[in-house]
């Protein structure tokens, strides 16, 4: 049985090209808003984080009318550290919608996401995106599209790939360059046109692939899948299988999506994508099947993380007074709940009760958890992120990253000694309008704390991209961090005198009027060594005229990271206190003179061992 009134796609895409303001114009054009209702931009991008960062995080689903033919849309996240959400949700269409920037051209992510839908047989549309752009190069772009199929292997059927012209932005769509148009109605034509029809036998015994958990605080767990065979019923019975388990259980109430909400319907059949809520013990990967005649569906395979990060309890002087979840019971709560809905996410308990060792694809994806717990009201401390090495062939090999810098020719040679030096291999490059594209093959551990110096060295105006290449033997040391820390050694409230003596000493973390403890790391010396401190210092008034003296002090502006720059900025023995109103970089080691013994047994192994 072929269903001809659906069609399920998703929009897959490198970050910023315009998925999300595709999906915007596709719902305002088929209307799914009122006239006069006032609709945000990114309406889908409905998460506070990812308002803020302006990328999209979490893949959701939505649906709008062509016609009479329902089309279920997937919006995915375009950032490879969010590989994990593109990976699950692919297996619940059967075609997507390639956007590719007019002028960018395919870039890393784009790549990436082509080569997860290639691989799973799906129908390609490809959208050249923002051809408004006076520097469009759309033509161009194709061409280096197709040359990304033939790279991937795509098949013939799947070489022969429609192209649609498009502004999201101001949701216009053509066939040609030359064509007028002034609606998205090409592009809607296109898609029912080309992406297949669902098919499978629909009265044949259940089968459901669970591929997202969400929740609700009335009805609680929700399931969200693809009904692949079968017909399934509100109030029915199923069988869920998780791996070599098996567990009956009814389900509630059965939803369908409407534009941006979802509808309770009595039944769905195959090829709809559904939310299912009263079942409690299921996961990501798990099969929804019929009672009597129970069928495993193929397992979702997640690519393994690369990255590795501490969490834990927070011991600091100041631990309790900011967070409202501060035990390890919490903690560990938390990360576990976690780890049922992000796939791509991998918990470790530790020989120690207090720390657990979490994995996943990126920087970009740690953080983005440490930012949503600490929203929550979790107080912790993580440590600084390590690569995962693997041993292959008894060989100890490291992750690589595919990276993309886009930079002004002025800028190439700085950029190129820096890589040079972080054993990084330049695989191609190419000249843009006024820009220089350069491609390397680098070791994942070199990233960590590249971009801020990579900014700094293009001063603002390059352009970074990386994405998972693949594990190679271990390359060597690479130099770390070049300047020590600026860590107080007394607990109190620091002032603008204090500041003032030690700011010549290196970059300031901080302003006066902030409470520090002992241990915890205030700023970044100059020199290679860290450096003790008193930022609370205060002037004697004894032998002043007037306390206004203090008002001709002039204090450096002080650098104001935000977490990512603190995961980059940290060394091996420093942690990030992470709480609801702060962020504080600190020694692990709070004492002063146990650091000390500890730095000469370090150097004396070394001395020994040399």
């Amino acid at each position: 049985m072929k269903r001809t009134d659906l069609r399920n796609v998703a929009i897959i895409a490198h970050v910023d090209h315009g998925k999300t303001t595709l999906v915007d114009a596709m719902l305002k054009q088929s209307g799914v808003f009122r006239a006069n209702e006032n609709v945000p931009i990114c309406v889908m991008d409905s998460n506070d984080l990812e308002r803020e960062r302006g990328i999209t995080i979490l893949a959701k689903n939505t649906a709008v009318f062509y016609h009479d033919i329902k089309i279920n849309i997937v919006d995915t996240p375009g950032h490879a550290d969010f590989g994990g959400e593109v990976e699950r949700v692919l297996n619940m269409v059967d075609g997507v919608l390639l956007l590719v920037d007019a002028f960018e051209g395919p870039m890393p992510q784009t790549k990436y996401v082509l080569r997860k839908a290639l691989e799973q047989k799906l129908k390609p549309i490809v959208v050249i995106n923002k051809i408004d752009r006076q520097d469009q190069r759309a033509e161009e772009v194709v061409d280096e599209v197709l040359d990304l199929f033939i790279e991937l292997g795509a098949t013939e059927e799947q070489l022969d790939f429609p192209v649609v012209y498009a502004t999201a932005r101001a949701g216009i769509a053509k066939l040609n360059m030359s064509d007028e148009s002034d609606s998205l109605e090409p592009l809607f034509a296109t898609l029912v046109q080309e992406i297949p029809m669902p098919e499978g036998e629909e009265n044949a015994p259940l089968q459901i692939m669970v591929t997202t958990v969400d929740h609700d605080e009335y009805v609680g767990r929700i399931g969200i899948g693809r009904v692949v065979r079968g017909t399934v019923k509100a109030g029915q019975t199923v069988s869920v299988l998780h791996r070599d388990a098996e567990s009956k259980q009814k389900i509630n109430l059965l939803y369908v999506y409407d534009g941006l909400k979802r509808t309770e319907v009595p039944t769905a059949t195959i090829g709809d994508i559904i939310a299912i809520t009263g079942l409690d013990d299921f996961t990501i990967g798990d099969t929804l099947a019929d009672t009597e005649n129970p069928e495993t569906l193929p397992t979702i395979n997640i690519d393994e993380p690369t990255l590795s990060m501490m969490f834990m309890v927070n011991n600091s002087p100041f631990a309790g007074k900011e967070g409202q979840y501060v035990t390890s019971r919490h903690l560990r709560d938390r990360l576990m709940k976690e780890k049922e809905a992000n796939v791509s996410l991998r918990i470790r308990e530790t020989d120690s009760p207090d720390t657990f060792e979490v994995c996943g694809r990126g920087e970009l994806h740690l953080a983005v958890l440490i930012e949503t717990m600490r929203r929550e009201g979790y107080e912790f401390s993580v440590g600084k992120p390590q690569v995962i090495y693997k041993e292959i062939k008894g060989k100890k090999c490291e992750p690589l990253e595919f990276l993309t810098v886009d930079v002004p020719a002025e800028f190439m040679g700085a950029v190129m000694d820096q890589l040079g030096t972080l054993r990084a291999e330049m695989v191609n490059m190419v000249e843009l309008s006024g820009y220089l594209r350069l491609e390397f093959v680098v070791p994942a551990r070199s990233l960590i704390g590249f971009r801020s110096q990579f900014l700094t060295n293009t001063k603002g105006n390059g352009i970074m991209h990386h994405v998972f290449h693949g594990y190679a033997p271990y390359k060597g040391d690479i130099p770390g961090r070049t300047r020590g820390a600026l860590v107080a050694f007394e607990a109190g409230e620091t002032c603008a005198y204090g500041i003032f003596n030690i700011q010549d000493r290196g970059v300031m973390f901080i302003v006066p009027g902030q409470k520090v403890y002992a241990g915890m790391i205030v700023g970044e010396n100059t020199r290679e060594q860290d450096m003790d401190i008193n930022p609370c210092k205060r002037k004697q008034m004894t032998n002043t005229r007037s306390s206004s003296a203090d008002e001709a002090l002039r204090l450096i502006t002080p650098r104001i990271m935000s977490l990512e720059q603190c995961l980059e900025h940290i060394n091996d023995d420093e942690l990030v206190e992470v709480t609801p109103k702060n962020l504080r970089l600190r020694k692990a080691t709070l004492d002063r003179v146990q650091r000390g013994r500890d730095r000469k047994k370090a150097t004396n192994s070394a001395n020994s061992d040399s």
